[in-house]
C-alpha cells in the first residue's frame, strides 16, 4: 500500500483564502484518482517520480499531460480529472486543497489556466520553498487555523514568483473599488433579504457590466458569490452554536427554511441538520 498523510482543515470561516484539505502520498505504480470534478481548486507538486493527468480543457476537450518531479499540476473547480502515476517511477506529491476571493487572481498571475494547468517553475529556490510551505502545512495540522492559513498564503506567493508562466495582470483600480464596496455590502447585510440589484444599487453601476467585472475578479456570479457567502457563514454558526436551524436560515438572510435547507445541502452535499450533527464543536464543561 502506499504510504499518505492526509488531514482535513477544521474551520470555514475565511473568505479570502480558505483551506479545505491537505495531505501528502507515495503512490504505488499506477495509483490512479478519478474521473472527478472538485468543488475546489487543487494543487499538487511533485517531489519525485512521474505520472499522467487527464484534463477536461474550458472547450471542453480532453487533454493528457505528463508531469514529472518538480513539475505540478492545477485542477480547477467542476473540472473533471483523472490522474495516475507511472508503473515504473509512481509519484510521491503533496497537495492543497483551497479556494476564496484572492485564488483566481493569484492562479492568472501565476499562469495557471484551465488549459495550461502544469506548474514548471523557473526557479529552483523558489519551487524548493513552495514545496516546503507545503509540507509544513501537511505535517503541522495540529497548528491554529490562522497559522496554518499564514502559510497558504506564503505557499502562493510563492507559486506565482516560481512560476515559468508568471504573467503580469493589468490593474483596474476603479473596478477594484467597485468591487471592494460590494463585498463590503454584502459581508454588512447578508443576514437581510438582499438580492443581487440590492448589490448593484449599492455599486451605482449598471447590472450586466457589474456581474462581467464581478465574475471576472472573484471567479463567480454576483448570485453564486451571495449563496457561497451566506453558507459558509450558516456553517459556522452550524458548528459553534446551538442555535435552531430557523434561527441560523433567518440569520443568513432566509425566511423560508425550506429554502435555506435546499441551499445549504447544495453547497455542503448534507443537510444543515446532518452537517451539524458531524461537524459539531463540543465544548469540554468548565473546570471548577
Amino acid at each position: 500500500m502506499s504510504d499518505s498523510l492526509f488531514s482535513v482543515f477544521p474551520n470555514e470561516r475565511f473568505v479570502d483564502l480558505g483551506l479545505y484539505q491537505y495531505g501528502w502520498e507515495q503512490c504505488d505504480p499506477l495509483h490512479s484518482y478519478g474521473p472527478f470534478a472538485r468543488n475546489h481548486y487543487l494543487f499538487h507538486y511533485v517531489i519525485s517520480g512521474t505520472g499522467t493527468l487527464t484534463s477536461t480543457n474550458s472547450k471542453g476537450e480532453i487533454i493528457d499531460y505528463q508531469i514529472k518531479s518538480g513539475q505540478g499540476f492545477m485542477i480547477y473547480p467542476k473540472q473533471i480529472n483523472t490522474y495516475y502515476a507511472d508503473k515504473q517511477q509512481p509519484w510521491e506529491y503533496t497537495w492543497l486543497e483551497f479556494d476564496g476571493l484572492r485564488v483566481k487572481e493569484t492562479l492568472e498571475l501565476a499562469g495557471l489556466t484551465m488549459d495550461s494547468p502544469v506548474y514548471r517553475p523557473k526557479a529552483r529556490d523558489l519551487s524548493l520553498e513552495m514545496k516546503n510551505e507545503m509540507l509544513y502545512i501537511v505535517h503541522n495540522s495540529f497548528r491554529s487555523p490562522i497559522h496554518l492559513i499564514g502559510h497558504l498564503y506564503l505557499f502562493l506567493d510563492y507559486l506565482t514568483l516560481s512560476s515559468s508562466s508568471k504573467k503580469t495582470v493589468k490593474g483596474g483600480k476603479v473596478r477594484d473599488f467597485y468591487i471592494q464596496e460590494a463585498l463590503s455590502f454584502i459581508e454588512q447585510n447578508f443576514q437581510n433579504e438582499i438580492t443581487v440589484e440590492d448589490i448593484v444599487a449599492s455599486c451605482n453601476l449598471n447590472r450586466s457590466y457589474f456581474s462581467k467585472i464581478f465574475h471576472d475578479s472573484i471567479g463567480k456570479s454576483p448570485q453564486e458569490f451571495l449563496i457561497s457567502y451566506r453558507m459558509s457563514k450558516a456553517a459556522e454558526l452550524l458548528k459553534v452554536t446551538e442555535l435552531s436551524i430557523r434561527d441560523i436560515s433567518n440569520a443568513v438572510g432566509y425566511s423560508n427554511q425550506l429554502h435555506f435547507s435546499r441551499a445549504f445541502k447544495n453547497a455542503y452535499g448534507l443537510s444543515p441538520r446532518q452537517w451539524r450533527n458531524e461537524n459539531k464543536v463540543v465544548t469540554p464543561p468548565a473546570k471548577r
